[in-house]
């Protein structure tokens, strides 16, 4: 097994981070790119009554099990497989299933804070931040959790304003400055996403 790029893709809820970490998956192939969300860190609230889980800011640094992330980061640079957990936005919870990450060429983190925590910069050979606005982003999200998640547009909309835009301006939209690049989230060629795969081949 060669090198083991940790590549980092940031950006807002909603920005096209994911579509981009999945066009790049696409384009190197299942052989040669894995994609890690961060989301799949968010600790266990399993163990808490569901009432209790509902009031936690998910949009803060704090609800994401970082010491285990960098543990398999580490794991994958030296050639090792990682079980991965699978997180239950419907419960909050973590699921018995783990999905299996092996330590191919590159391996994509992506997520809202994937570019905030100093000790996971460490492992990156690369980032992109997807920078997408506001507004875009809001009817992004509410239109996901509304058809793909079973929210109510109140709920949204109260959760955007209590909680998601404003860590985004404490946490999320400061780590732009971070990034190797910036891209846009509202549209991209093929060009420039194989002109990114090749970037992040050269990096080290």
């Amino acid at each position: 097994m060669g090198l083991c790029r940790i590549i980092c893709v940031a950006g807002g809820t909603a920005s096209g981070k994911t579509t981009l970490a999945h066009e790049l998956y696409r384009l190197g192939g299942d052989a040669r790119v894995q994609v890690l969300p961060l989301d799949s860190y968010y600790r266990d609230r399993g163990n808490i009554p569901p009432e209790e889980r509902e009031t936690i800011n998910y949009d803060h640094p704090d609800a994401l099990e970082i010491k285990l992330l960098r543990f398999h980061l580490d794991a994958l640079r030296n050639g090792n497989a990682v079980d991965a957990p699978v997180y239950d936005f419907a419960t909050h919870s973590r699921s018995k299933d783990v999905q299996k990450i092996t330590p191919t060429e590159v391996v994509i983190i992506e997520g809202i804070l994937a570019l905030h925590f100093p000790e996971l910069r460490e492992a990156y050979s690369y980032s992109v931040f997807v920078d997408t606005d506001d507004d875009l982003r809001f009817r992004r999200r509410l239109k996901r959790d509304v058809c793909e998640r079973g929210r109510t547009e109140g709920s949204v909309h109260a959760q955007w304003k209590a909680t998601v835009q404003p860590m985004h301006l404490q946490y999320c939209a400061p780590t732009r400055e971070l990034a190797s690049e910036v891209m846009t989230g509202e549209s991209w060629s093929e060009g420039e996403v194989a002109s990114l795969w090749s970037r992040i081949l050269a990096a080290v």
